[in-house]
């Protein structure tokens, strides 16, 4: 386990941090790559660096190793304000498919984790692998050489008794590296084959706005080009949602166990998107063997186990797994499709503009930070993941990998109290798929709830985390529920 600590930072410092990461709108969230150096002490079997990486804007930044892997996660945690309630249970904040935290940490005007912190929860955000700052291999995070390295250094340190041997190590590792390269280009070549249907798809019915197009190309190519330098570690480390819900978040949950020291061992836990999907699986995968899943109670916002009820806009690219699986693409580059698009979803003349509101309802994100959002909080996401995510648009719902097992048959099991919020004008969750999950759940143990108003406002999809208006009328829902349960 690494923890990166600063022990000194205060709210005005988080306040400025957050205020400089909002201006930078045009700047591409990229994962830091944190080493592990002379200047590190040792804590346990884990290190703690004096300063924690720039991106993260919470009070500490912590990293869990999961067993069985060499992954690293990163967990943002906000410390409890003194001046708030006391509470019982730490709160694990888990995020959408193809995220980091970002979202939950937007700006100091619109931060879901500093808010809940304010409010006395001692509050941590998972980025589980793959997204923001969890990475592999941390000890070794600074000799990570770049894709296309150069060998041409390999004899500078060869004697020359040893010449011949030195030279057949440097020709077998240059066919080696030639057919690395060889096989990255044809993963890039798929991936860039895959972007283009998807763009084109997206673009259907716009293309007579020619000029933007062809710009839409040029900035598509960039992104995959930015993208091509994360690929090596996506292709080489690919996990499915499964993987999420059996390693990772048990591993991050006995961590903050450990470092909150709570009476019962218990967590609170909120989940947005797939972070409330992964909550649900997990309520019904230790309802179903009689565990108890050390959650005290949950929430979970604009998710469900099933979407096949719905009208949910994602079924409109549940066409695109077929090409997925012929072209052997290992990974989806989301956070570059998005960065490509977004300039011509939010500009003149708005080509695209019919995909803002999958994210937010008109008026309920100021412009610079629905940017932000767009530019900094998605990620590249493996198809396995997206695959078996997949099957919650089939009949049964979501089931595991193995196919057997399907989540929403044994929710009815678990005994852990659950809030469920939807938002009225959610294109992704619609408030039917949510209730969908909602209605298998013991009616005294529930609690559902459609934001938003016949005349306005309205919620899509994100405006439950980080709307204009959330902190008025959905944070205070979430607050009640969780400190009456937290009283337990």
């Amino acid at each position: 386990m690494v923890v990166v600590l600063q022990s000194d930072l205060r709210f005005g410092a988080v306040l400025r941090c957050n205020r400089a990461l909002s201006d930078s709108r045009s700047v591409l969230w990229r994962p830091a790559r944190i080493g592990v150096g002379p200047s590190t002490a040792m804590i346990g079997n884990g290190y703690a660096e004096k300063k924690k990486s720039n991106i993260c804007t919470a009070d500490e930044l912590h990293y869990v190793a999961v067993s069985n892997s060499d992954w690293h996660l990163a967990l943002w945690r906000y410390l409890p304000s003194s001046k708030g309630p006391k509470r019982n249970h730490p709160l694990l904040l888990l995020s959408g498919v193809g995220t980091n935290a970002v979202g939950y940490d937007l700006s100091p005007e619109s931060s879901f984790a500093r808010f809940m912190s304010i409010q006395g929860f001692d509050t941590w955000i998972l980025e589980v692998r793959g997204a923001g700052l969890s990475m592999p291999g941390l000890e070794s995070a600074e000799f990570r050489q770049p894709l296309n390295g150069s060998q041409s250094t390999i004899d500078s340190a060869v004697s020359a008794d040893s010449k011949i041997r030195s030279v057949k190590v440097k020709s077998t590792k240059m066919i080696s590296k030639y057919e690395e390269s060889q096989s990255e280009s044809k993963l890039l070549e798929s991936v860039s084959r895959l972007s283009e249907r998807l763009s084109g798809f997206l673009i259907e019915g716009q293309r007579s706005v020619k000029p933007q197009f062809f710009d839409f190309q040029e900035r598509l190519s960039t992104s995959l080009q930015d993208f091509r330098n994360e690929l090596d570690l996506l292709v080489k480390n690919d996990w499915d949602f499964d993987h999420y819900l059996e390693e990772d978040v048990p591993a991050v949950m006995e961590y903050i166990r450990t470092q909150s020291k709570t009476k019962d061992d218990k967590l609170l836990a909120i989940g947005h998107s797939m972070g409330g999907i992964l909550l649900y699986a997990m309520l019904s995968r230790y309802g179903s063997e009689g565990k108890d899943p050390g959650l005290v109670a949950v929430t979970t916002l604009a998710s469900s186990l099933d979407y096949t009820s719905s009208k949910s806009s994602l079924k409109l690219l549940l066409p695109l797994a077929d090409p997925i699986q012929a072209l052997k693409v290992p990974v989806v580059p989301i956070g570059a499709l998005i960065a490509a698009i977004h300039p011509f979803a939010t500009r003149p003349p708005y080509v695209l503009s019919w995909l803002n509101p999958l994210i937010s309802a008109e008026d309920m994100m100021h412009p610079g930070l629905f940017d932000k959002l767009c530019l900094n909080n998605f990620c590249s996401v493996p198809s396995k993941l997206l695959l078996q995510l997949k099957t919650a648009f089939q009949e049964g719902g979501l089931c595991d990998r193995s196919g057997t097992f399907f989540y929403k048959h044994h929710l009815g099991k678990s005994r852990v109290p659950v809030l469920a919020l939807a938002g009225d004008q959610d294109l992704i969750c619609p408030p039917e798929a949510v209730y969908e999950t909602v209605k298998l759940i013991p009616e005294h143990l529930v609690r559902y709830k459609v934001l938003g108003e016949p005349g306005g406002p309205h919620y899509a999809h994100y405006d439950l985390v980080g709307g204009r208006l959330a902190v008025d009328q959905v944070y205070p829902c979430i607050i009640e529920f969780l400190a009456r349960h937290d009283m337990c």
